[in-house]
């Protein structure tokens, strides 16, 4: 049942930002922003971490007034010369648009031989979704992805968007920030739960590249359920299908199941892909019921508000989160503790293996403590 639409009023993320995730994710090598200089400019810094060339046309007053077709046609040809690309994407932004500039005729007029995905694209859109689709629409019009992955991929965005209109940042007209529970608290009660030899879940819902850290938590309560004895009573999942996604998807997938197992976590359950996230908690709640009903405890990764309570109210629910504004509305899902990893976005930015998370190392120090003692 879609959810209804409501007027908010906090920030929301923007689709020319999503759209140049996108981009990320089909592998391009530079982004083009269409606009003025400061447009995105913290996301266009932070994906040349991502092993990405983001440049901007730096359209001024007068680019606002009389267009910036020489310019983009003048940077096309200039990334060309010093990058020697394989493949290009040009982001419309609110400057250019609100113009009608048309990305196609300066990318002619540039004459460049290899493919250039052209997304025409503003930040007024309800949903930052619209900037996924309209990458993928000019990315399958240039044969970068083929028409089966395409319609996939619209499944995803339009359950994406229903999933943050229930139970997500858009489900409210405002939500105030929070950073959530202790985690020092969170991660006492999880090693208490595992010492009392209560069954958990650890189940990784993670979006994209934000697995490189939600993955660090499954490893954390291995570690510490291992050397208590209790892994028996711990299942994981995860949505680590390394079919399934956008080339740079899957690559993430692969390189967090290799983490997992050289760390010598199981995944007893894979749920879908990486992007897979919006449909995936349908997934967890079919195995839950299923199989696992009988457990006490369930650790939620990742994006925690697609999993159903359906199968799960009965259990105690630590969810983890990157979104401050989600706090609220997992509290009133049902879950009891929610934790927030603030710094989780810049630190999974163009990296291969997985990184720390803060409520991990919380774990880690607990645990050492309580199994040691103090030194």
């Amino acid at each position: 049942m879609a959810a209804k639409d409501i007027s908010i009023i906090h920030p929301r993320p923007s689709s020319i930002v999503a759209a140049l995730y996108t981009l990320r994710d089909l592998n391009v090598d530079v982004a083009i922003l269409h606009g003025p200089p400061g447009c995105s400019f913290k996301h266009a810094r932070l994906l040349e971490e991502d092993g990405i060339h983001v440049v901007t046309t730096a359209l001024d007053e007068s680019g606002f007034v009389f267009g910036g077709r020489r310019e983009l046609s003048s940077v096309l040809k200039k990334v060309s010369e010093m990058f020697h690309p394989k493949l290009i994407g040009v982001v419309g932004t609110c400057a250019s648009m609100i113009i009608g500039e048309e990305l196609s005729e300066p990318v002619m007029d540039a004459g460049l031989d290899i493919p250039v995905i052209e997304v025409e694209v503003h930040a007024g859109y309800a949903n930052n979704t619209k900037g996924v689709l309209l990458t993928l629409e000019s990315a399958l019009d240039v044969g970068v992805i083929d028409k089966e992955e395409f319609e996939r991929q619209k499944v995803l965005l339009e359950e994406a968007t229903e999933v943050e209109k229930r139970h997500g940042a858009a489900s409210k007209e405002y939500l105030a920030p929070s950073r959530g529970d202790l985690k020092y608290k969170v991660a006492q009660r999880i090693i208490e739960l595992l010492r009392e030899g209560k069954k958990g879940l650890v189940i990784m819902n993670a979006k994209k590249e934000t697995g490189y850290m939600f993955a660090d938590i499954s490893v954390a309560i291995h570690e510490i359920a291992s050397r208590m004895g209790m892994s028996a009573n711990v299942v994981n999942m995860a949505n680590l299908d390394v079919s399934l996604g956008l080339p740079r998807v899957r690559e993430h997938a692969h390189n967090i199941m290799h983490d997992l197992k050289e760390k010598g976590v199981l995944i007893h359950e894979i749920t879908g892909g990486l992007d897979e996230y919006p449909i995936a908690g349908n997934v967890v709640g079919d195995l839950i019921a299923k199989k696992y009903k009988d457990h006490d405890f369930a650790v939620i990764t990742g994006v925690p508000h697609a999993i159903p309570m359906d199968h799960i109210s009965h259990m105690e629910i630590i969810a983890v989160t990157n979104g401050p504004r989600q706090v609220l509305p997992l509290k009133e899902m049902g879950h009891k503790h929610v934790v927030v990893e603030i710094d989780l976005h810049p630190k999974t930015l163009g990296v291969k293996h997985i990184v720390e998370s803060e409520l991990g190392a919380t774990m880690r120090e607990i645990a050492k403590e309580m199994l040691e003692g103090p030194r």
